[in-house]
């Protein structure tokens, strides 16, 4: 990739993500441009990072080979729109990572000869430890799928999808799931004050419980194998779990992602070309 030559058009969390991770992989940062419009974010973009940040969108895909949309869904259409003319005549690869906006309507705003991928990465690829889902529609070569995943890997781990429905799955499982985990950590820490902690020993504990068991469920075991062996018959554990499972816990998780993934459902429709 030390060839790469990348633009990012939106320079918020998830662009700076992706920049950071691939100038650690080796990317120069000659060889990177970001369309921000912001002057406060250029700034802190070309100060942190070295690279070119332009008000120019244009001028920042001119010679890229690859444009990773990363602004607000709400904005990738204002965005792309005026950018037609030249992805139609460069023909890079777009990997949209804006959250509900699907490759009809990006094709729509790119130009029908333009090849358009969709990623739904995770906030923990701000600390290189995210999750991505990518989906490749059908006539992408699979030089141009191993390069966005290549990519998108300076973030973290990337799972191949087959259709482009698995998205919302996939906002809902991993795209939101960061904010479940940290609901529990929460309510962990919340229960221990009530138990007689202090709300700084609390939230270390929760907080560090939280990060090892990450690290263990990244050991390559399975999810039940790794909770059997902490649930020791008739101990505490058990009596936790089986709390849990007489609240119903099993059903709140399963009715908590249909409702995120019903939920990316309907704002990906708010999001489609008039």
């Amino acid at each position: 990739m030390n060839h790469l030559e990348l633009a990012v058009l939106g320079g918020g969390n998830m662009g700076r993500a992706l920049i950071g991770g691939l100038l650690r992989q080796g990317v120069r940062p000659e060889r990177m441009s970001v369309g921000e419009r912001d002057p406060a974010a250029r700034e802190a973009l070309q100060r942190e990072f070295g690279l070119t940040a332009l008000t120019d969108n244009v001028a920042a895909v001119a010679h890229a080979s690859v444009v990773v949309v990363a602004v607000k869904p709400q904005d990738v259409g204002a965005v792309l729109s005026p950018l037609a003319r030249t992805l139609g005549g460069t023909r890079p690869l777009v990997l949209s990572v804006a959250a509900g906006v699907r490759i009809a309507a990006l094709q729509s705003w790119c130009g029908p000869d333009v090849t358009v991928m969709r990623a739904m990465p995770n906030r923990p690829a701000l600390v290189g430890a995210g999750v991505t889902g990518l989906y490749a529609p059908a006539p992408s070569r699979p030089e141009q799928v191993d390069l966005a995943e290549q990519i998108l890997r300076a973030v973290g781990e990337v799972v191949r999808l087959d259709t482009e429905e698995a998205l919302d799955v996939v906002t809902a499982l991993s795209g939101s799931g960061p904010a479940y985990f940290f609901l529990l950590a929460e309510l962990m820490a919340r229960a221990g004050m009530e138990l007689g902690l202090s709300a700084q020993t609390a939230s270390t504990l929760s907080a560090a419980t939280l990060h090892g068991a990450g690290l263990l469920a990244q050991s390559g075991s399975d999810l039940a194998r790794l909770r059997a062996e902490v649930t020791s018959k008739g101990g505490t554990t058990e009596a936790a779990v089986r709390a849990f499972e007489a609240a119903g816990l099993g059903e709140i998780v399963t009715r908590a992602v249909q409702a995120a993934a019903a939920r990316s459902r309907e704002l990906a429709e708010q999001f489609q070309p008039a």
